[in-house]
């Protein structure tokens, strides 16, 4: 389990949610705040799915056609 949740996507949508939640208590919230906050929703969602297909590669169990992880599976 710890090879997923120490990959590059999780340990960098982590930083940036630290990096946004300190930026939040500094600052007023604009615009641009919000699109840095979907931004990083968007960046965690991509990191969990990647997870969730790499966890059900190792399991043997198929992925949807549109991952990439299973371009992968076809070289």
């Amino acid at each position: 389990m710890g090879k997923y949740l120490f990959g590059t996507g999780i340990i960098g949508a982590v930083i940036s949610g630290f990096s946004l939640l300190r930026a939040l208590r500094e600052e007023t919230f604009t615009w641009r705040t919000a699109l840095a906050w979907i931004n990083w929703a968007i960046t965690v969602a991509l990191a969990v799915g990647a997870i969730i297909d790499m966890r059900r590669i190792d399991q043997g169990k198929p992925v949807p056609a549109d991952s990439p992880a299973a371009r992968r599976l076809e070289d």
